[in-house]
């Protein structure tokens, strides 16, 4: 039988990523910012043309 356990010596050590890492990937980013404007252009609207 095969054996598919995985040692401890071949395990690559993991990195734990934090929300810093999350934000500096452009998709998010990118989502964010159209996110932002949408909502600054209403909150605009709002103000100063009602």
């Amino acid at each position: 039988m095969l054996d598919t356990t995985q040692s401890d010596a071949a395990a690559p050590p993991e990195d734990r990523r934090g929300c810093l890492f999350a934000l500096s990937q452009p998709p998010l980013m990118i989502f964010l910012a159209v996110i932002g404007c949408l909502l600054l252009m209403a909150s605009l609207h709002d103000l100063l043309l009602l």
